[in-house]
């Protein structure tokens, strides 16, 4: 029900800051995330090897939550929640009602939906980020280059906050 209010194309109940939020969050994660951890490489490391060390830590830290994500993904192939609001009416549960002709915000991909493939990258790079640093606590700059987002930059003073705001954008696309 949160999805069908909030993920809805038209006629949602998303606020226009959330429709930039899930904007925000629409483009490709690893592009995404490895710009900002060449941001924070820039701004807090000054040792090659440092920085090395951590681009590796964080991507190997990534693939691996690729690969359990899409391991989980054709282990439950679980429905997306397109099929799921517009077929409600046949999930043997009398509490859902189906809308045929329910849309999401942007198009949705042809895999299954759990488990995210976007968190499980989010959380193993900003995990990783927390753990080299020591600390989840540190501002940070992600960019999108999602061509709809009108906040191009945002702005973090922690990890964790940078992963519970992927969460919230994958209910709102």
């Amino acid at each position: 029900d949160e999805v069908k209010r909030l993920g809805a194309h038209d006629g949602s109940e998303r606020t226009p800051e959330q429709t930039d939020l899930a904007y925000f969050w629409s483009e490709n994660f690893f592009a995404q995330w490895n710009r900002a951890l060449r941001a924070i490489a820039d701004a807090r490391i000054t040792r090659i090897g440092d920085s090395a060390r951590l681009f590796a830590l964080a991507n190997m830290a990534t693939a691996d939550a690729v690969i359990t994500s899409w391991d989980s993904k054709k282990f439950f192939n679980f429905w997306r929640p397109v099929t799921a609001i517009q077929l409600a009416d046949t999930d043997g549960n009398s509490r859902t009602i189906a809308d045929p002709n329910w849309q999401p915000l942007i198009n949705t991909p042809n895999y299954p939906d759990y488990t995210s493939g976007a968190n499980n990258v989010t959380g193993a790079m900003t995990k990783a980020l927390a753990l080299f640093f020591g600390k989840d606590k540190m501002t940070f700059v992600v960019t999108s280059n999602a061509p709809q987002v009108m906040q191009k930059t945002r702005t973090y003073h922690r990890f964790s906050e940078a992963a519970r705001e992927v969460v919230e954008a994958r209910i709102l696309l």
